[in-house]
């Protein structure tokens, strides 16, 4: 049986289950009582692993929630056809798929070979979990205008690989591959 884990015990990037679904406590504030006798409340802002919904519950401190069954399978991307996201778990070679539901705008950071974690729960793969950078070559980009430096914009928009648009530093030229933050969607350096 998985452990309980109290309301109070929860903090950032804590998995637990809640209604029989997983979730990811994205940020949490206790508040403690000022009278005698008062509860203390847990008010916990969390994402629900399966369907990405995110909002606020307020718990009472003694809750318990159990752990999830959740695991982190290292796996690499293989390709993408209309059946979805293919994936080749590293432990056991076999193929997990996700949907592009699933993936969303992750799918942008998607390129042949990519090693990456799919966390599973229950055993069925429900989420992609990226290194903290990616690297993409430039597809295409603007050319440079005279007169962009001096208004204080000096970057200019690319296409990535992947068709990814991206802002990136006016010296980026197409066929250079470009260093992406996974989480910010943002240029962080040449690769």
């Amino acid at each position: 049986m998985a452990a309980l884990i109290e309301a109070i015990e929860i903090k950032r990037k804590t998995y637990f289950e809640y209604e029989n679904a997983p979730y990811n406590c994205i940020d949490v504030d206790v508040s403690k009582p000022t009278a005698r006798g008062g509860q203390t409340l847990v008010r916990v802002k969390m994402r629900n692993l399966l369907t990405r919904a995110v909002f606020d519950r307020t718990f009472k401190a003694g809750e318990k929630f159990a752990e999830p069954d959740l695991v982190k399978a290292p796996a690499t991307f293989l390709y993408a056809d209309a059946d979805g996201y293919h994936f080749m778990d590293q432990a056991n070679f076999e193929t997990l798929t996700l949907s592009g539901d699933v993936l969303g705008d992750d799918r942008f950071l998607l390129v042949d070979t990519l090693e990456v974690q799919v966390q599973k729960y229950n055993g069925n793969p429900i989420a992609v979990m990226f290194p903290a950078h990616v690297e993409l070559a430039v597809a295409s980009c603007e050319g440079a205008v005279r007169g962009d430096t001096s208004s204080g914009s000096v970057t200019k928009l690319a296409i990535l690989e992947t068709g990814m648009e991206l802002r990136v530093p006016l010296f980026i030229k197409e066929g250079e591959k470009v260093k992406v933050h996974t989480e910010t969607r943002e240029f962080a350096g040449r690769a």
